[in-house]
């Protein structure tokens, strides 16, 4: 991320990070952002924060008191805030999931250009980003720069286990173990052979 549309990005990044520690309002950069802290690629250029829903309404409010702009979108899994033209996503239930301590607690402490805050383990956002594909978008391309850059940081177990349910994510592994980008999962042990005849 080098272009001065980023530089912008990433300083409205660090206004909003200031902002919720100076408030210990409990966060964690997710999106791209957090793609770059933990040393990998990605072709999105968003900033995305989680927090609580209980933490909603006072990260709002000390936001705004700091200049920014909110926005409550008909979503009802996030909020936004606007640095100027910025936005923001204040994201409280990702993929359908509510954020809570536990998320906090699956975060590394990163310095993202020289401020240091929790940052979302590259497992999760690989779990994120394959359950946000679904039949209304299904952008393999968005997936692929994350999985490859960042693969010997994931959990690929991990990851399998919690997308087991979506057919979609199911998918982009089959193609991911087709690259050869991860490899292949691991077959289970199989029991004694059951050589009793069965009878009708």
């Amino acid at each position: 991320m080098a272009d001065q549309e980023d530089d912008r990005l990433l300083h409205t990044l660090k206004r909003v990070a200031a902002v919720l520690k100076q408030s210990e309002i409990p966060f964690a950069l997710a999106g791209s952002f957090a793609v770059y802290a933990h040393g990998g690629h990605s072709s999105e250029h968003d900033v995305d924060f989680l927090i609580r829903e209980r933490d909603v309404e006072q990260a709002l409010a000390e936001l705004t008191a700091a200049g920014f702009t909110a926005e409550r979108p008909p979503e009802d899994w996030l909020v936004k805030v606007y640095d100027e033209d910025r936005m923001v996503d204040l994201i409280h239930r990702p993929v359908e999931t509510p954020v809570t301590d536990q998320t906090f607690a699956d975060t590394l402490v990163r310095s993202v250009d020289a401020i240091n805050m929790p940052v979302l383990s590259a497992t999760e956002l690989m779990v994120h980003k394959l359950l946000s594909f679904s039949q209304h978008y299904c952008d393999f391309a968005r997936g692929l720069p994350l999985a490859r850059s960042l693969r010997e940081q994931i959990d690929w177990e991990r990851v399998r286990r919690k997308t087991r349910h979506s057919p979609y994510a199911e998918a982009f592994l089959v193609l991911l173990d087709r690259l050869e980008v991860v490899p292949a999962p691991r077959a289970t042990p199989a029991g004694p052979m059951d050589t009793r005849r069965v009878t009708a």
